[in-house]
């Protein structure tokens, strides 16, 4: 069973809302009890087209625009409730491809070799090894995301001192004082 939802002139458009599925009773119900706002908003503005109101109050009345309502109603017809929720969204692709973070990860674990330049792998170490290998530049911050991505936590090693006594260390460890 179909509803009209009228256009602002009072003529009835070519779009009708599904009248099966949910009373305007039972979408108000519905619509506070939603934690999603947005979905809420969207189960309103149909409970109100549903009740006679044209496009432009039931829209007003919900807080959103008549393009908006016209996108829900079509999503409800085609989905039912599961429509009205907001969709994920892409977002912006990595960087690196998968073959690339791999490589990435298996380079980590392994450590740096004397041909690396360095003793540990650091952030701003791991941006110029990516940029001499990949040729491509990344952030410190970005590869941050993309090491947190991979399943590996960033830690920090602790310096040692090059004359360190490893005895007086041992000794100390267990206690005791060094030969005092």
């Amino acid at each position: 069973m179909l509803c009209d939802l009228e256009g602002e002139d009072g003529m009835t458009a070519a779009l009708k809302i599904r009248r099966d599925l949910f009373s305007p009773a039972e979408l108000r119900f519905r619509a506070r009890r939603e934690r999603n706002p947005r979905t809420a908003t969207r189960m309103l503005a149909i409970a109100n087209a549903l009740e006679g109101l044209t496009r432009a109050e039931a829209a007003r009345l919900a807080g959103m625009e008549r393009q908006a309502l016209r996108d829900a109603v079509i999503r409800y017809n085609q989905e039912g409730l599961a429509g009205l929720c907001d969709r994920s969204k892409p977002g912006r692709p990595s960087t690196l491809n998968e073959g690339e973070q791999a490589l990435l990860r298996a380079k980590i674990l392994q450590g740096p070799g004397p041909h690396d330049g360095c003793r540990e792998w650091t952030l701003p170490t791991l941006c110029r090894w990516i940029e001499r290998r990949f040729a491509k530049r990344l952030h410190p911050a970005s590869l941050s995301r993309i090491v947190r991505g991979l399943d590996l936590s960033r830690q920090k090693t602790r310096p040692q001192h090059p004359q360190a006594d490893l005895k007086a260390q041992a000794a100390f460890a267990k206690g005791g004082s060094p030969g005092l």
